[in-house]
Order: structure tokens, then C-alpha cells, then sequence
């Protein structure tokens, strides 16, 4: 099978990749946490 040219640049540079999934990782629980805290209060 054939690789990507960003399959064989991240599998050359696995620092980058840990660095990637890090940061999807974070965004994915803070866009969760700003959608629990979005909410309305009326009073």
C-alpha cells in the first residue's frame, strides 16, 4: 500500500506527532467544557 507524503513526515517525526494528538486531545475537552458552561442564566 502506498503512504501519504504526511504519513511518512509524521512517521519520521514522532515528537510531532505526540505534539498533534496532544493538542486534539486538549481541544476536544475544552470544546466540551465551553459547551457545558454556555448555558443561560435567568433570575
Amino acid at each position: 500500500m502506498t503512504e501519504s507524503r504526511t504519513t511518512a513526515f509524521l512517521r519520521n517525526h514522532p515528537k510531532l506527532l505526540a505534539a498533534l494528538f496532544g493538542m486534539t486531545i486538549l481541544l476536544s475537552q475544552t470544546g466540551a467544557a465551553l459547551a457545558g458552561n454556555g448555558q443561560t442564566v435567568t433570575g
